[in-house]
């Protein structure tokens, strides 16, 4: 873990960045995937959540909240996940977690420098 400074992490997954690259992108692992997205994506990424939130489930389904039948768009065009009501309120939590903690790290980092 020490090649890695962790910014979030929940249940489902959590994001990191890369300690011996000079990238702007943040890894985010949930489930067995994982994404290299800057800060603009993970906006995306949320925008996605909003989007697919609006899906409606079967009235019918005997899995619930837990059917993975929500298609989550992610900010590539070519990929897309199939999720459950309650990964998506934990997609959405890590995503969230993980923009709150960068954006407060850019301003932190602004006030000491002056």
């Amino acid at each position: 873990m020490k090649d890695i400074t962790k910014i979030y992490e929940n249940t489902i997954g959590l994001s990191f960045v890369w300690n011996d690259t000079r990238t702007f992108l943040t890894q985010l692992i949930f489930r067995d995937t994982g994404f290299h997205l800057t800060v603009d994506e993970i906006e995306i990424f949320i925008e996605k959540i909003y989007d697919s939130k609006m899906q409606t489930q079967c009235s019918t389904c005997e899995y619930g909240d837990n059917c993975r039948s929500i298609l989550l768009q992610t900010p590539s065009n070519k990929v897309s996940l199939a999720v459950s009501k309650i990964e998506l309120g934990q997609i959405e939590d890590l995503l969230k977690g993980t923009l709150f903690q960068l954006k407060l790290n850019d301003y932190l980092y602004e006030v000491c420098k002056n």
